[in-house]
Formats: structure tokens, C-alpha cells, sequence
């Protein structure tokens, strides 16, 4: 391996939340950083309207996946190991594997390491993470992680997810989504007879940004929390994005590792 020619992009959709990032983000740069210390490593996120708050509110400058390839390129990198912290092959994965590959030289071999949830084992282990927080909750309360969903075929995980839950024992855990199945009304009535007085919502994303604090547990008719609120339950809701979690960062790291095996194997 020429570590000179080697270099790994890590690349989040990313949050306006500078203590949510210092906390996901960051933490995972720094792991891959300490992990393989001969690598040059650059960042990008995919979200042109994070990008630009982050530049107009903090005067912060992260690139932009195109931006980060320019960079890459006038580098010289002739191996690049790409790991990207979303959770599933959704459109975000997609139109980012198709950016790079649109960028890449005939110079360039690039490997892609896996999103979060592209296995079983990987699937109940980011389930199990979470679980450790909430395992003492009495039988008249609930856990509900809220996930973002997708039109993307993929979205299948979160409902194999919710499933998973029940199968690991977790009879009052619910996963549902924001955009897709399961979504806030299924699991209203998946709920109903159970003798459930307490919700505890979560995000089950990487960050705790925007989506946890308005859409999960803001102050509008619409957020899970007044919903829930509005079927009688007492709500409480927490704000640990899934990258906060040392193991998680770790399965980003499997992943990162799975992916330069591949690349040196190929080459």
C-alpha cells in the first residue's frame, strides 16, 4: 500500500447541529484518523443546504462531495476508500456513489464501504446499542425510535427493523419513520390495548439535529411528541443521535476496514 497515493472520504449528509457533529461526525473522523494514521483523509457532505448554513451561520466551510473529488484529484490520490455514514443504500447513497464515479479519473481506483444497516448482524446490533439506554423500562412504557424513511426500495429495513424489536423480546419497542411505512399512525394503532402509559422517543439517526428536536419532539401539532401527547400518552423524549454511540462508530469502522480489504485484494 503507497500511503502517499491512499486516501479515505468519509461522507454524511450532515446537521446544522455543531454540538450533534462534534459529537457523530467528528468522533468518527477521529476514529478513522487513529485507525489508519498513513492515510490522508478528507470529508464531505451531501446536503448543499447544510452546507450553506454552516458557512452563513458559523462561517464554517465543509466541501461538498464534488468539492472534496477536486481536492482528491489534485492530490494525486490513486486509491480511494469511500465510507459513507448513512444507514442504508437509500437515494443519498445512490446519488452520492454516482457523483464520485462521474469524478473519477482513469487514474483512480475507488471502493465504497457499506452504509450502517446492510446486514442482520449490523441491523440488530445498532438495535442492541440503543436497547442498553432503555432495557429498564417498566411494562406500562414504550420505546419509540423515530427514523427518517424513504421512497427508496430500501426502506424495507425499517419496517424488518420494527419486526426485530419484537423478536428480540421487545414487546413495547417500536421502530417507524417520518416519510415512509411504518409511519406515526401504524404504530398509534400497533400500540392500542397494550396498557402503555409512557412514551420515550428517540431518533434513530445519526445526529440529533433538526429532525429529533422539531419533527420528533418539537413544539407543532404535527411532531410525534404532540401526536403522541394528543393519544394520551405521557412523553419523554431523548436526544442521542445513533453516531454518539462508541459501537456504532465502530461498525462505520468494520465497514471502512471491509472495504480496504477489498481494495487491496483487487489491486
Amino acid at each position: 500500500m503507497d500511503h502517499h497515493t491512499t486516501a479515505i472520504l468519509l461522507v454524511s449528509f450532515g446537521t446544522s447541529y455543531l454540538d450533534s457533529k462534534e459529537k457523530t461526525i467528528d468522533k468518527i473522523m477521529g476514529k478513522i484518523s487513529e485507525a489508519f494514521p498513513n492515510c490522508r483523509l478528507y470529508q464531505a457532505w451531501t446536503s448543499k443546504m447544510l452546507l450553506k448554513i454552516l458557512k452563513e451561520r458559523y462561517h464554517l466551510a465543509i466541501p461538498s462531495v464534488e468539492e472534496a473529488m477536486a481536492e482528491i484529484i489534485s492530490d494525486g490520490i490513486k486509491t480511494l476508500i469511500v465510507q459513507p455514514t448513512h444507514f442504508i443504500h437509500g437515494v443519498e447513497n445512490d446519488t452520492m456513489i454516482n457523483t464520485i464515479q462521474k469524478h473519477v479519473p482513469d487514474t483512480m481506483n475507488v471502493f465504497f464501504g457499506s452504509p450502517l444497516l446492510c446486514s442482520p448482524r449490523d441491523q440488530k446490533k445498532a438495535l442492541q446499542t440503543i436497547l442498553s439506554d432503555f432495557s429498564h423500562l417498566s411494562q406500562k412504557e414504550a420505546l419509540v425510535l423515530m427514523g427518517h424513511g424513504t421512497t427508496h426500495y430500501d426502506n424495507f429495513i425499517y419496517a424488518a427493523l420494527n419486526d426485530m424489536l419484537k423478536e428480540m423480546g421487545y414487546a413495547n419497542f417500536f421502530l417507524g419513520t417520518m416519510e415512509a411505512y411504518p409511519d406515526l399512525s401504524v404504530l398509534l394503532q400497533k400500540m392500542q390495548n397494550k396498557g402503555i402509559q409512557k412514551v420515550h422517543l428517540a431518533p434513530f439517526m445519526l445526529v440529533a439535529g433538526k429532525h429529533a428536536h422539531q419533527d420528533m419532539a418539537g413544539t407543532s401539532q404535527r411532531s410525534w411528541k404532540s401526536l403522541f401527547e394528543k393519544a394520551g400518552y405521557e412523553v419523554i423524549c431523548h436526544f442521542k443521535g445513533l453516531g454518539e454511540y462508541d459501537s456504532i462508530q465502530e461498525l462505520y469502522l468494520e465497514h471502512l476496514r471491509a472495504a480496504f480489504d477489498q481494495a487491496y485484494k483487487d489491486i
